[in-house]
């Protein structure tokens, strides 16, 4: 049995580190394992330039120790309005990695999102003739979609006539969460890839409901069937350089949780690798890890892998906090509730 593995240190190709206290309070649980990571650009107000860009790079730098070499890899959030002159700028100076697509109204902090994905067609022009990757949430707003479905007819509805109209344009699928997703994905020879959660690779729909429901086990995409989580772990643990790790690590305070009607997102920014590890474990996949966590993610952003190690060991003395403090007195609540068989323990920065 396996009990000591070295990786390149990782990436986490979809992150949420919201701003101010809360940015202060979990950034360090990311910096302190990941070499970079795409940051969303949901905010209030959203990070809709460059400059806006550069301003969000630089409170998440001043959160970091002197020198410290995590790097924020910076996204721009895509409206109605999205002008195409400063997103082939700031792609080509360096401070955009990517644009982020979110349809209006599919998950936290959207309502400044797309209404109509022909708006932005010069936009994605410009994204197609730069090479510069479009991020998408994969979900339909439609109330008239079951919540469950959504995923699904994005596909047939929104993503495949896209790509279809911009051939060229570097597409990640992110956070899938189904069967159709991964399916869509395989049948694509290139320029479309899609990140995957621990989250979805360990839970399925009923953990929402499990004794009663489960506000910390609610994020968007919600969790799907079983089938559906199997062929994540499946698609994750196969060595396909179309599927990386995105952690989609985004905190709520818990009284913004625990309500009548709580804020979806899910924290695992300090287990992930942990989790992720016993994943891969369980289905026999182990030297596959490296690949998921470390190089199927640069491939495909055309950036060099990190070149420096970390160490993960199994069954360990683990001690997972149930709650990570803001220090404006708020808390937010790690997932999951337990400790992995796995941890890191050499690398740490």
């Amino acid at each position: 049995m396996t009990t000591l593995l070295e990786i390149l240190r990782p990436d986490d190709w979809h992150l949420h580190l919201r701003d101010g206290a809360m940015l202060s309070a979990v950034l360090p649980w990311t910096a302190r394992v990941f070499g970079r990571a795409i940051v969303m650009p949901n905010l209030k107000p959203p990070v809709r330039t460059t400059m806006e860009a550069l301003a969000y790079r630089d409170r998440i730098r001043a959160c970091l120790p002197v020198d410290h070499p995590f790097e924020p890899l910076m996204t721009s959030y895509l409206t109605d309005n999205a002008d195409p002159a400063d997103l082939g700028s700031g792609y080509q100076r360096g401070v955009l990695a990517a644009a982020k697509l979110y349809p209006a109204g599919a998950t936290t902090n959207a309502e400044h999102g797309v209404t109509d994905i022909r708006r932005l067609d010069g936009a994605l022009d410009t994204m197609q003739t730069l090479g510069m990757p479009l991020l998408v949430h994969g979900e339909v707003t439609d109330p008239e979609v079951d919540v469950f479905d959504r995923e699904a007819v994005f596909i047939e509805r929104v993503l495949e006539p896209l790509r279809r109209r911009f051939p060229a344009l570097r597409v990640v699928f992110e956070h899938i969460t189904t069967a159709d997703a991964v399916d869509y994905v395989k049948s694509s020879e290139a320029g479309l890839a899609a990140t995957i959660t621990p989250h979805h690779l360990m839970i399925n729909r009923n953990a929402l409901f499990a004794g009663g429901l489960r506000p910390h086990h609610y994020c968007l995409p919600v969790a799907k069937r079983e089938r559906h989580r199997l062929a994540l772990r499946a698609a994750a643990t196969s060595g396909d350089r179309r599927f990386f790790l995105g952690t989609d690590s985004a905190p709520h305070p818990l009284h913004l949780k625990e309500t009548d009607c709580g804020c979806a997102g899910i924290f695992n920014a300090p287990t992930t690798l942990g989790c992720v590890a016993e994943v891969f474990e369980e289905e026999g996949a182990l030297e596959k890890l490296e690949g998921f966590c470390s190089r199927h993610g640069p491939a495909f952003y055309r950036l060099p892998e990190n070149t420096d190690r970390i160490t993960l060991t199994r069954e360990v003395d683990e001690v997972v906090p149930r709650e990570v403090e803001t220090g404006d007195g708020e808390r937010v609540r790690v997932f999951p509730d337990r400790a992995s068989r796995w941890r890191v323990t050499a690398g740490l920065r």
